[in-house]
């Protein structure tokens, strides 16, 4: 794994040690950034279920100016952290070991919101819809903002979300990837 494009390009990433975190590829991530991109022009990312923290890295190096990154597991915070510090983005971003929704409630009490939100559960925990729904309860989502899903390629997520609407899904292999935006 590595950063694909913008200030930290070709750093390579730490994985999560042990076979609980499923990285997302660079092919994926490579796939969404084209299709929410691939650059942004400053912005806040909310990474939940963060992992390697792959996917907001990747986002604050293509112009992104901060990122808040959410976990349960210590390995994943752990991992996290060092890809942080391995690409020199670590000042641009909070880390919190939470689960999603504490984090979320969390956020919205500090009066943030996010111009995208990466939500790559584990694909056994059906929680996407549930975390939508809160997203856009606790008016975590600024305006024309993306919420982009990674999941089992098996699952539908295409209907509307109160302001959020399905702009693409697309599949690569067992993985799909599902991207709505906020429209008011």
């Amino acid at each position: 794994m590595r950063v694909i494009s913008g200030s930290a390009k070709g750093r390579p990433l730490k994985a999560v040690p042990g076979m609980g975190t499923r990285p997302t590829t660079d092919k994926v991530k490579e796939a969404v950034f084209s299709m929410i991109g691939p650059y942004f022009d400053g912005g806040r990312v909310l990474d939940l279920f963060a992992g390697t923290g792959g996917l907001s890295i990747e986002a604050l190096s293509r112009g992104m100016e901060q990122a808040v990154l959410t976990d349960v597991d210590k390995k994943a915070i752990d991992t996290i952290r060092h890809n942080l510090e391995a690409t020199g983005l670590s000042k641009q971003a909070e880390v919190y070991r939470n689960d999603a929704e504490r984090a979320m409630k969390a956020l919205a009490r500090r009066g943030l919101k996010f111009d995208l939100v990466f939500l790559d559960p584990p694909y056994k925990m059906k929680v996407i819809l549930g975390l939508m729904e809160l997203l856009e309860e606790l008016g975590l989502l600024e305006e024309r903002s993306y919420v982009v899903m990674e999941h089992d390629a098996e699952d539908r997520y295409e209907e509307p979300v109160g302001a959020l609407s399905c702009t693409r899904r697309a599949e690569y292999g067992d993985t799909a990837i599902t991207i709505y935006r906020r429209e008011t």
